[in-house]
């Protein structure tokens, strides 16, 4: 966890119509506390990023990586989408295409991962 930037964008997950909970405490050790760049701490879907330097890079993928759950065009966690549908992800409103884990994260932003 670092001070030389610090912002917040917020991820909200929709499956089949309904609110999926983002967990808090995601990139915390529960032992030590230690914190990564990018991390929760509740379940609001706000994600902290907290680098030590600025101008780095973060994207959703890794808040996936850390939460230990699978993120793909087609799939969030144990959640796949039937054939010839894909997920929905949009930035501040906007379409997103391509790998969802690649989306980079930015202060102020709102990311909605949309399953039909």
């Amino acid at each position: 966890m670092g001070t030389a930037e610090h912002y917040h964008p917020r991820l909200r997950i929709i499956i089949d119509g309904k609110d999926v909970p983002i967990p808090a405490n995601i990139g915390v050790d529960p032992t030590t506390g230690a914190m990564s760049a990018v991390h929760t701490h509740e379940t609001d879907g706000t994600i902290h990023i907290e680098a030590d330097t600025a101008g780095e890079t973060f994207t959703l993928g890794q808040l996936f990586t850390q939460w230990g759950v699978t993120l793909t065009s087609t799939q969030i966690g144990g959640v796949r989408a039937q054939d010839g549908q894909q997920l929905h992800v949009t930035s501040n409103g906007a379409p997103v295409a391509g790998d969802p884990k690649d989306l980079r994260l930015e202060p102020d932003q709102v990311i909605v991962l949309r399953m039909p």
